[in-house]
């Protein structure tokens, strides 16, 4: 069975849905695998809804939500690393219910998202930084054919682990030669 997978920007009256997804559970499993070393708080309700859903992911052409099959799943984000001067792209990924893992829904996601940002985007490279935990993660990047460009050894501090922080990448030419979307 095919699963059509859509991205689109996240709309004002889906703030509610997409919190819902994405924060209603403080224990929710993808948030152990999504960077868990930095200990981020999931927003509330009324702030998501009046601040942060508003200013941060509403109508954020660096965000955008997944769609499969028409229900609302993850989202894919873009962010600078080098700030202000917009050189150094990474892509993020997530797929907030555990139940839509594993459905080819991921890899599908970030395909279009890394081509719709090439297309829209003048920048030799994309990135996606992950870490050595995040099995899933890797598997994903490497399945797009990026390449393992830094292993950035016992950085990542988890479950009284030391983790590796994970570095992938792929240049425009390297992209459209593999992927024809």
């Amino acid at each position: 069975m095919s699963i059509e997978i859509v991205l689109k920007p996240l709309e004002h009256d889906q703030l509610d849905a997409f919190w819902q997804l994405a924060f209603s559970d403080p224990h929710a499993e993808w948030a152990q695998w999504n960077g868990p070393y930095f200990h981020d708080e999931m927003p509330s309700r009324r702030e998501f809804l009046t601040t942060m859903g508003v200013d941060e992911f509403q109508d954020n052409p660096t965000r955008q939500v997944i769609w499969a099959n028409g229900v609302m799943v993850g989202m894919v984000s873009a962010y600078y690393d080098d700030g202000a001067l917009l050189r150094w792209l990474d892509v993020g990924i997530t797929i907030y219910d555990a139940s839509y893992w594993g459905k080819g829904i991921g890899k599908t996601a970030l395909e279009l998202w890394i081509s719709h940002l090439f297309r829209q985007i003048n920048l030799p490279h994309i990135g996606l930084t992950t870490w050595s935990g995040n099995k899933r993660m890797l598997g994903l990047a490497e399945s797009l054919d990026m390449t393992l460009e830094a292993r950035v050894r016992q950085v990542r501090y988890w479950k009284g682990q030391y983790w590796d922080s994970i570095k992938y990448g792929v240049l425009r030419d390297e992209w459209f030669e593999k992927h024809q979307l």
